[in-house]
């Protein structure tokens, strides 16, 4: 059943939960690590990085405005099927990518308020049990996924904002903030921090996503990528440099949850220890959001012909379910083939190639964004999206690019030799059905 009419839609409130649990996940708690180093090259990164996600943001809310259909549609009524099926393949991968990041996430957390948890086996047998859970939750359907969304939404923000209550207590008390570390204001420590910043910021291209599953998108939509964009990326800037103006440098170079510590400097372990849980939620909550988009996606381009038709079969409530379990099962292997690495390098290059893969996304969006809109006023933004796109590429490093061009060449194999057993196919029915 392809008919996916449904009165059980978001609103802008769901929707906005979705873009913001989408975007904040466990990357913001970790980056102070590496941030740190970086000093003032790491403020800079963020305000490069927030004003160039809104940038992208601004242009696929344009393209929103255009019709429904996500953003596949969007593009291929600009440039064709063969790049909307590029730009739903990198994301898709992206997703996969962050998925597996944010469950292995999940259960560092976790293991730091359960020690039983700890040590590799016990880290992956958690992040797999995390995706098999939600995986679970969406097959309930979409208002499931969206309600668990504002749930998390309410508690992930909680560590954030009590840095940035902590932060504005130091200031009015008038002790002296911690100096940033010493780093020169290069051109390559802006990028490299910028590179960071930007996974952070990534996930508000996922309300795009949803086939017929957003209460009058052309208005809901933009709404929400905007809003939330906004909301995430002041909360990101000020906390994230809070952490770094709080703590000594050395001592957030060897955190392994520096956001907890500051919390515990001033309201003591039994405050970190529900940070840390609330860190926990954060990243259960983001892998939801991701995971929801996933599937979406994989159902796209099984109802387009891009993948085998069983992809966009669904179920009750017109869940695409088969895509949701592919998506989980996809998430699995990844996390299974890489449970050999630290925790710590597995996690690292998996952002780098999320990252490396939506920035195709982002780019071939902004691209059609300014095809779509004649004035210059618009246009303008659009150029600042696509700059800061390209800087980001440099940024990512060059491992990361090359495997996002080796996934993008892997999926026009599997896309062309798909299509050319269908065509196959469907000439053998049709001689068969004439010498009948």
């Amino acid at each position: 059943m392809n008919d996916r009419t449904d009165t059980r839609q978001l609103g802008i409130w769901m929707t906005g939960g979705l873009v913001v649990g989408s975007m904040i996940g466990s990357g913001i708690f970790m980056l102070p690590v590496s941030l740190g180093p970086l000093g003032a090259n790491a403020v800079l990164g963020w305000v490069v990085s927030i004003f160039g996600a809104l940038a992208i943001a601004f242009a696929l809310a344009s393209l929103s405005r255009i019709g429904d259909g996500g953003i596949r549609a969007y593009i291929e009524r600009t440039f064709g099927p063969t790049t909307a099926f590029l730009v739903a393949w990198a994301l898709f991968w992206s997703n996969i990518a962050a998925q597996a990041a944010l469950a292995i996430a999940t259960a560092s957390a976790a293991s730091s308020l359960f020690p039983a948890l700890g040590g590799a086996s016990g880290i992956v047998a958690v992040g797999v049990g995390s995706v098999v859970v939600l995986t679970l939750v969406n097959l309930r359907g979409v208002r499931t996924s969206g309600g668990l969304s504002l749930l998390t939404v309410a508690i992930k923000i909680l560590p954030l904002l009590a840095v940035v209550a902590i932060l504005g207590m130091r200031q009015f008390s008038g002790m002296p903030f911690e100096r940033l570390a010493s780093s020169s204001l290069t051109l390559p420590n802006i990028a490299t921090a910028t590179a960071l910043t930007l996974f952070a910021l990534t996930g508000f291209e996922n309300a795009t996503a949803p086939v017929d599953k957003v209460r009058d998108p052309a208005r809901t939509i933009p709404r929400a990528i905007l809003g939330g964009a906004a909301l995430v990326g002041l909360i990101y800037l000020v906390s994230s440099s809070g952490v770094m103006l709080l703590l000594p440098a050395d001592r957030i170079a060897t955190s392994p949850a520096p956001y907890a510590d500051v919390i515990a400097l001033r309201w003591g372990h039994s405050a970190a220890s529900l940070a840390a849980l609330a860190i926990a939620i954060s990243a259960f909550g983001a892998l939801n959001s991701l995971m929801f988009g996933t599937a979406e996606l994989g159902y796209a381009m099984g109802l387009r012909g891009d993948l085998p038709p069983i992809i966009a079969r669904t179920g009750h409530d017109n869940i695409p379910y088969v895509a949701h379990v592919i998506s989980g099962a996809m998430t699995i292997l990844l996390i299974l083939a890489n449970s050999s690495k630290s925790t710590a390098s597995l996690f690292t290059f998996v952002i780098l190639l999320s990252t490396a893969g939506v920035l195709v996304v982002y780019a071939l969006g902004a691209l059609a964004a300014w095809k779509e809109n004649a004035t210059w006023a618009r246009r303008s933004v659009f150029v600042v999206a696509l700059l800061f796109i390209i800087f980001a590429v440099y940024g990512a490093g060059m491992e990361a690019d090359l495997w996002c061009l080796v996934l993008l060449a892997v999926g026009i194999a599997i896309r062309t030799l798909f299509r050319a057993l269908s065509s196959r196919s469907r000439g053998e029915t049709s001689r068969a059905a004439a010498r009948s």
